[in-house]
Order: structure tokens, then sequence, then C-alpha cells
């Protein structure tokens, strides 16, 4: 049984739904636009209320709600030294991990290829 909140935010979401197909944009809640982008809500509110990207207010399920339009948002990060910096720093950092597990990988099999005539001479004893 659906229950007068449950009705309240299918509603909401479909209000959602309708606006992103009218604007051709996809409108989203400040907290999704941090989860999905990685900008901080500080910053996305800085930049509506300078006027760097679009908002509005809606009525949400738990009152007023701020929504922010997603490719704005990305577009704007895009723009950020800071983010710019901090994009470079995970992407560097995911370098340093693939060049660390390449080593690791020939450092197993060099040991392996150590440890092989090991073998066969302990075989060759017994």
């Amino acid at each position: 049984m659906a229950t007068d909140w449950d009705a309240r935010l299918i509603a909401w979401r479909d209000e959602l739904d309708l606006m992103a197909r009218l604007d051709d944009a996809h409108w989203v809640p400040i907290a999704v636009a941090e989860a999905e982008t990685g900008v901080s809500r500080s910053a996305l509110r800085s930049w509506y209320r300078n006027q760097e990207i679009p908002s509005r207010l809606v009525d949400g399920p738990n009152g007023p709600q701020r929504l922010v339009p997603l490719s704005a948002v990305v577009d704007r990060a895009a723009k950020s030294p800071r983010l710019q910096r901090r994009a470079e720093r995970e992407i560097s950092v995911e370098a340093q991990m693939a060049l660390l597990q390449h080593r690791v990988n020939q450092l197993e099999l060099r040991l392996a290829a150590l440890e092989q005539p090991r073998q066969r001479s302990r075989r060759r004893l017994s």
C-alpha cells in the first residue's frame, strides 16, 4: 500500500522527468550533482549564487529543493583550475598504481624463473 509520502515522492520524480524533457536538460538536486561530479556543495552554491550555472527552486517531497542542470555543472567544473588539478592528481595516482602493478608482475615472473632451477635441482637430489 503506497503511503502519502510515496505518492509525493513519485509525483516529484515525475515532475523532474517532465522538466528534463521540456528543457532538454537533466536537472538534478544539489546532492546528486555533488555525488556525480565530485564538486562540493559549497562550490555548487557559490556557482549558482554567482550565476555561473543556472538553478531553480522547486517544491520537493521535503519542501523547497534546489536543482541544477548536470551538464552545466560538468561544463563549469571543467573550467575550474582546482578541480583540474585534483583530477590530474587522481589520474597520476592511477597511472602510478598501474606502473607499480606492472612492476610487481615483472618481479613475480623473475622470482618464479629463479625458483625453477632450485626446484629442478631438488628433484634430482631426491
